[in-house]
């Protein structure tokens, strides 16, 4: 069955960075819509990136030109590479898949197999 494991969270100060990896199993990896999403008490789930089979890639606007989404197909390995840290990116993050598709967008991610989530904690 599909498996997704997150690591790499932590708390930080404003400004800082954080590298989210999600190490993937149990499916195609190189035919799966992959990307992150986020929740915060009182916030909702966020979509926060996504990226296709084919590396074409979207990013929300609240973390557009901080945040990069990658993948390593050779390690079934999704990361997210987060710079510039603001207190509102304080979030529990969750890796997400959808394997078989082979294009990507939010829906897909916001309703497709998740990971248990890795803490992000952005402090003042």
């Amino acid at each position: 069955q599909v498996q997704l494991v997150e690591s790499g969270g932590g708390s930080v100060q404003a400004g800082g960075s954080l590298r989210l990896s999600c190490a993937a199993s149990g499916y195609t990896y190189s035919r799966a819509c992959m990307g992150w999403f986020r929740e915060a008490p009182g916030k909702g789930r966020e979509g926060v990136a996504h990226i296709s089979a084919g590396g074409s890639t979207y990013y929300a606007d609240s973390v557009k030109g901080r945040f990069t989404i990658s993948q390593d197909s050779a390690k079934n390995t999704l990361y997210l590479q987060m710079n510039s840290l603001k207190p509102e990116d304080t979030a529990m993050y969750y890796c997400a898949a959808r394997p078989g598709y082979s294009g990507c967008w939010m829906s897909l991610i916001l309703g497709g197999y998740r990971g248990q989530g890795t803490q992000v904690t952005v402090s003042s």
